[in-house]
């Protein structure tokens, strides 16, 4: 069956990536790669953070936990992608996307206003994820790479929801609401300030 995602109307997102970056992606393959790796290790830790935070939480605790296995397997498998391709896991880098995220996170104030933020950043993060994954199945001309990315865009696209339907699992939805809204205009201004660049998923 067909899966299509409105990026738009589905995930918020107020700003398109760049058509430019899909070109540079394709001429930077084990760059994007070993970016795309440690993205998805650093998802999984994430996850774990958050269920070692908020581990009373039980249906956090329940819905993330798949998750971390998840996301560790893409990790193994972008990895193996990387090994098949004799290229070379390269370093992880210094992610100002995601830097620039937590800086809108609240740090203070109620235990329930952080936890909505820092649940909104990883739902922010999947639905670019699942957006610069949907740029790459259809704009990459290898065959193989277009059915590759487009498992990563289908998964990410089930972790954004997952991420907000526990926010407001937690949290008044009206809130969540404005506070979300918050987010995907904080997040248009962050993706017009950052360079369009090839050997990065974000």
């Amino acid at each position: 069956m067909e899966y299509s995602i409105d990026t738009k109307n589905i995930l918020g997102l107020q700003l398109p990536t760049d058509p430019r970056w899909v070109n540079l992606a394709a001429i930077s393959l084990s760059a994007i790669l070993t970016d795309h790796a440690w993205c998805e290790q650093k998802a999984a830790t994430s996850c774990i953070s958050l269920i070692q935070r908020y581990s009373e939480r039980k249906k956090l605790v329940a819905e993330l936990s798949p998750i971390v296995t998840e996301e560790w397997g893409h990790f193994r498998l972008v990895l193996a992608e990387i090994e098949k391709r004799n290229f070379t896991l390269g370093k992880q880098r210094k992610d100002e996307y995601v830097n620039a995220l937590i800086d809108f996170q609240q740090k203070g104030g109620a235990v329930e206003d952080r936890m909505l933020d820092q649940l909104l950043t990883m739902a922010l993060i999947e639905a670019r994820s699942c957006e610069r994954f949907k740029r790459l199945s259809e704009g990459l001309t290898d065959v193989y790479f277009q059915q590759f990315y487009r498992r990563f865009m289908e998964s990410e696209a089930g972790h954004y929801t997952c991420f907000i339907l526990l926010a407001e699992e937690y949290v008044e939805k009206e809130k969540v609401r404005i506070r979300w809204e918050e987010w995907l205009q904080y997040e248009a201004n962050v993706i017009q300030t950052l360079t369009v660049r090839g050997d990065r998923i974000h």
